[in-house]
């Protein structure tokens, strides 16, 4: 009977493939989602990208850094970009630190704008929050791993999360629900709790970092 059923699905892709394409099929999804609320505004996908990149950054950031996330060419960013100033949506200024650098901020116009795009992707939203708690924690752990597997292909953009933070402290406590530390709080963190955009964050040193995605899987 073994022999039987492992002949009927002898061509079943392997698991690591069927993991890869339902993520690209979820992908797709919010792209489209995305999509949508790009056209209502004017915009097209990668200006819609570059404003949620800068949605949390109040500071601002440099054009190099903008086409580091979208995984674009420095002239592609820039395109993006300064249709955005045209529009209002984006301004120039100092960076912090270093008085010569252009740094990259939202408007009043395009933080409001950047905020609704979250409504664009609200059905997805609704759908993990249908999720029983166990496992979208189950869930989240997962994608961390994963992340912490890609960033080792130097193919994945940097995150200001709480794994590659000075801040964190990897399995410091013997509480399973909250083994990790912030120090920036000084307060027990769960997995649920971890950030994968943080504005305190400070970034740790790469081995340091290494070890704490390491760690999660």
């Amino acid at each position: 009977m073994d022999t039987e059923l492992s002949t009927l699905w002898s061509d079943t892709p392997a698991g690591s493939e069927r993991i890869v394409s339902a993520i690209s099929r979820i992908a797709s999804v919010l792209r489209t989602g995305v999509w949508q609320f790009a056209t209502a505004e004017g915009l097209n996908h990668a200006q819609v990208e570059v404003l949620e990149i800068l949605r949390s950054r109040s500071e601002g950031v440099r054009l190099s850094w903008i086409a580091q996330q979208l995984g674009v060419t420095a002239a592609s960013a820039s395109d993006s970009i300064a249709a955005l100033v045209a529009k209002g949506l984006i301004e120039k200024g100092r960076a912090v630190g270093d008085g010569r650098a252009v740094a990259l901020r939202l408007t009043s116009a395009g933080q409001a704008l950047a905020l609704k795009i979250v409504d664009a992707t609200g059905f997805a939203l609704e759908a993990v929050g249908r999720l029983p708690p166990p496992k979208q924690e189950q869930l989240f752990s997962s994608l961390l791993a994963l992340i912490g597997q890609l960033q080792q292909t130097e193919r994945f953009p940097e995150l200001r999360a709480c794994l590659s933070c000075q801040h964190f402290a990897a399995n410091v406590h013997a509480n399973s629900i909250a083994p990790h530390h912030c120090r920036l709080v000084d307060a027990p963190l769960s997995v649920a709790l971890l950030r994968l955009d943080c504005p305190e964050h400070i970034q740790a040193e790469p081995v340091i970092a290494r070890q704490n995605w390491e760690k999660m899987e």
